[in-house]
């Protein structure tokens, strides 16, 4: 995103995911008001994850969605530890700060069709 108060906001939602986990009363708002930001910029794609996202949430009160796999990593550990849902949710907040990433761009879709496939 190119907004900086888009990018602050990123920022903001991952740094409370850090020091507070998954506490909706804030994280909805404030995942709402990035969308607004992906809106105004024209971004469907994040446009769709945050509202996608933001509906997993207040159904489940976490968000169950791995973070995707590294398909090209041929030296994967066979027992991957599995993602907890506040580092998915970082992870998937971080891919929106720089778009300009394919692999970002390849991710947010992944995320996208999890959250539709749930």
């Amino acid at each position: 995103m190119e907004n900086t108060t888009a990018i602050k906001l990123i920022d903001k939602i991952v740094n409370d995911l850090d020091q507070t986990g998954i506490n909706t009363d804030t994280l909805i708002d404030d995942i709402k008001k990035l969308r607004g930001y992906a809106l105004e910029e024209q971004i469907p794609l994040v446009v769709k994850v945050l509202r996608l996202t933001y509906e997993h949430i207040e159904e489940n009160d976490t968000f169950l969605i791995p973070m995707p796999e590294d398909e090209e990593d041929e030296f994967e550990v066979e027992a991957a530890v599995e993602s907890s849902p506040v580092d998915s949710l970082k992870y998937v907040i971080s891919l929106m700060r720089n778009l300009d990433n394919k692999i970002n761009v390849a991710d947010l879709k992944a995320y996208r069709d999890a959250l539709n496939n749930f």
